[in-house]
């Protein structure tokens, strides 16, 4: 059974129904401004916006490149290794944390852990790395299973046939990873360091696969403890009294999850691995600066009241869109993007939600945003809640 539908009200478990990249809506109903005009009911799935990334990136929004063109980072500071082996295992029975990390490299960490006697999956996408990770297991008789896969490109989005080697489901099979219910514990601590040339896109992804409960979130609240860059982790946490930071990231994410900031750890705790071992080579050179800048450790958890009757993986394409549109245009008065949005009278939702129509949306905090949207969502004055404009599809994020 799917697992994260397991003690979830029954509108939310029928998310089961709903193949991966695609969402079915029951309760809520959404139409073009023509198709609004002439009364044709049509359903929000047909018009499904497919995940987009902001522009400063590569046009492409599948990152696997024939070799690995960018340097990676691994934790080389022993100290450093035991903090957050303490950090990750806190005070559970180490004998049942499972911990996945991504890329270990030397295995600094990946030692730490299995001293302390966690169960520890090891995701590296570098083979030169495989033997003496393997061997870790061998001599400290520990608990670690290698898996030869960048956890970072499991499930790309949008490719109807997914190698078994990045295909969660196969993957989490043989690992013998059951599925717990949303409101049950957390089963997995995943560990990484996000690769700093696709990291904005990387946060991109994870949220589709969060809100949807596909890829890792088929298996329950998968919490995250990360080492991000100053510039997301700003990004991460930021509200309206940061305008300048305050973006739809923000929103999403805070949203779904409680974010918590660890620590900051300077670069010279983490070593810098390349194809040829020269980081200083023209093609790396564009790199070497972020090699040279401080980490955030932040712990990601999925909020257990993520999910309600009117927010769910059956409709948050809708709320995505919803937050899109109002970062779209940041000076504009709340009651106007909802005269665009919604066909639900503005007025009266703003008064439920107790916010100002002539207030902007940098006056609103991520859970006013959750708070408008199911709001809308419950609305029974209109068979039609949402109107769809083409113009808005492609705005970027």
């Amino acid at each position: 059974m799917w697992g994260p539908a397991v003690g979830l009200p029954p509108r939310l478990a029928l998310s089961l129904l709903a193949g991966p990249g695609r969402s079915c809506i029951l309760g809520s109903a959404a139409a073009t401004r023509k198709d609004w005009q002439a009364r044709n009911r049509r359903g929000f799935s047909d018009f499904y916006l497919q995940p987009s990334f902001d522009s400063e990136d590569e046009d492409s929004p599948f990152f696997a490149p024939k070799g690995r063109s960018e340097p990676t980072r691994h934790i080389a500071c022993k100290k450093l290794a035991r903090n957050l082996a303490r950090n990750l295992l806190e005070f559970q029975k180490t004998s049942r944390q499972v911990v996945l990390e991504c890329n270990p490299g030397p295995g600094i960490l990946t030692e730490a852990l299995l001293k302390a006697g966690a169960r520890v999956i090891a995701f590296e996408s570098e083979k030169s790395f495989i033997p003496h990770l393997k061997s870790l297991s061998w001599n400290l008789n520990a608990d670690l299973r290698v898996i030869h896969c960048d956890f970072f490109k499991l499930d790309p989005r949008h490719q109807e046939i997914i190698k078994p080697e990045y295909d969660s489901r196969v993957i989490f099979e043989d690992l013998e990873i059951k599925a717990v219910p949303w409101s049950a514990g957390i089963p997995i601590k995943i560990f990484g360091i996000l690769p700093n040339k696709f990291e904005r896109r990387i946060l991109w992804k994870i949220l589709f696969d969060l809100y949807s409960c596909e890829s890792i979130y088929r298996y329950g609240r998968i919490e995250l403890n990360l080492f991000v860059s100053e510039k997301q982790f700003q990004r991460l946490l930021a509200t309206p009294r940061r305008p300048d930071l305050y973006h739809v990231l923000s929103v999403l994410w805070q949203v779904a999850c409680e974010i918590k900031f660890i620590h900051m750890e300077p670069w010279s705790s983490f070593s810098v691995y390349t194809e040829n071992g020269h980081l200083e080579k023209s093609k790396y050179r564009g790199s070497l600066k972020s090699m040279r800048e401080n980490l955030y450790y932040v712990q990601i958890t999925p909020r257990k009241s993520l999910f309600t009757e009117n927010l769910s993986p059956l409709n948050y394409d809708i709320f995505f869109h919803m937050v899109k549109h109002c970062f779209g245009k940041r000076s504009a008065p709340i009651i106007q993007h909802l005269q665009s949005l919604s066909t639900v009278d503005p007025i009266e939702i703003l008064r439920q939600v107790r916010l100002k129509p002539g207030g902007t949306i940098l006056k609103m905090y991520p859970q006013d945003f959750k708070r408008l949207f199911e709001t809308i969502e419950s609305s029974e004055d209109s068979v039609f809640k949402w109107v769809y404009d083409e113009s808005l599809e492609d705005i970027a994020v």
